[in-house]
């Protein structure tokens, strides 16, 4: 199968499974959010392959985990 295709149908299942999600905390919205964008991007920016979607998840969720800190 296309690897463009299997990474978008992977973004679909995580954002549908994330809405069932409805009592999480901001902070955790934003990890979840972050790591769907970032191996979403990752996957894309590395040409379909699973490292640079997990690393582009790992880098995300960190990021996503930041949003928002209170000092």
């Amino acid at each position: 199968m296309n690897s463009r295709f299997l990474s978008t149908c992977f973004a679909a299942v995580l954002l549908t499974s994330l809405a069932a999600c409805s009592g999480m905390s901001r902070r955790d919205e934003n990890t979840a959010t972050g790591a769907v964008i970032g191996g979403v991007a990752g996957s894309v920016l590395s040409g379909g392959s699973t490292a640079g979607a997990v690393g582009g998840a790992v880098v995300g969720g960190v990021i996503g985990n930041q949003v928002d800190k209170k000092k």
